[in-house]
């Protein structure tokens, strides 16, 4: 590509990131008949295009509540069109993605001041992450912070905060809030809108065992574990022990019946008997109820057991 070219463009994505897309497709237009066989201003032309039918799908939502709902979804229709092109142009990529938050962000900040608490706490994590993917980490850090002091302990907005500390450099915190997501509500968790390193890397290595769909997401936790990356832990209060015990003995009930789904059941169990050991080694029980689980966690997948006493 020509450096006049490659500057055109430059212009036309400054106007994309600020969700002035009229302005840039009309520059586009202009650039196409000169260059017409430039596949950068090609690729750059599908994505302006992808990305003015997302904000106008948006648009024509006129109930605000139901836009601000509709909004992320829109946002991964859109990476599910542009991946599918044959070329890639990464500068287009961020511009795109800038230019969408950018714009969710706006309509979003309208619902801010929502007076009904839980969706107050969901509208800031909609922030948080609109800011996170604006790579404003500390903004999004304020707001994901605030959706936790409103409704605490939600896996979704814990693994957005998580995802914010990792990318801001502390992966300490990361990891100690990754973990505690995964384990309160995995499958509640948008791995689509997860971004650091630290998690990404673990998202591909359980991806590479064959998991997809929910069962990757609880997967996920069991893998953080075996892999040292959920490596920082908590110790469990007295409430949450009696509850984690019910859990399990409920799980294994389940999991007696010929027709239960193993594929859901084994992961969720294997991460509570991870937890379960914690919490025996941190309390310093008995050795002999230690062993009982690790028995356990052999007799569900033995190749677990063997990376856990590595």
């Amino acid at each position: 590509m020509e450096i006049q070219t490659e500057k055109q463009i430059k212009e036309v994505l400054q106007l994309v990131e600020k969700g002035e897309l009229l302005r840039a497709q009309q520059l586009i237009d202009n650039l196409l008949d000169q260059y017409i066989e430039c596949k950068e201003l090609i690729y750059t032309n599908r994505c302006c295009i992808f990305l003015a039918d997302s904000i106008h799908r948006i648009n024509e939502i006129k109930d605000k509540y139901e836009q601000s709902e509709y909004i992320l979804q829109e946002w991964k229709s859109l990476q599910s069109f542009i991946t599918r092109e044959k070329i890639e142009y990464e500068p287009a990529l961020l511009s795109v993605q800038h230019g969408f938050f950018f714009n969710a962000l706006q309509k979003l900040k309208i619902l801010s001041d929502e007076k009904d608490l839980l969706q107050r706490a969901e509208n800031f994590r909609k922030i948080g992450i609109c800011y996170k993917k604006l790579g404003n980490f500390e903004e999004a850090r304020v707001y994901l912070s605030e959706a936790n002091n409103i409704s605490p302990n939600v896996a979704a907005v814990l693994a957005e905060l998580a995802d914010c500390y990792s990318l801001c450099g502390e992966d300490k915190f990361g990891k100690v809030l990754f973990r505690e997501a995964f384990f309160l509500n995995p499958e509640s968790i948008d791995l689509d809108f997860l971004d650091s390193q630290l998690i990404k890397c673990l998202i591909d290595i359980t991806k590479q065992k064959g998991y997809s769909g929910r069962v990757l997401n609880l997967w996920i936790p069991v893998y953080g574990v075996l892999h040292g990356v959920f490596n920082i832990r908590r110790q469990l209060n007295s409430q949450e022990v009696i509850k984690l015990k019910k859990e399990i003995y409920a799980l294994e009930n389940e999991n007696k019946d010929p027709s239960c789904n193993e594929q859901l059941l084994i992961p969720q169990l294997l991460n509570k008997y991870f937890w379960l050991i914690d919490y025996y080694v941190q309390t310093h029980e008995n050795a002999t109820k230690i062993n009982d689980i690790l028995l356990k966690i052999r007799l569900l997948d033995n190749s677990v057991y063997e990376n856990y006493i590595k």
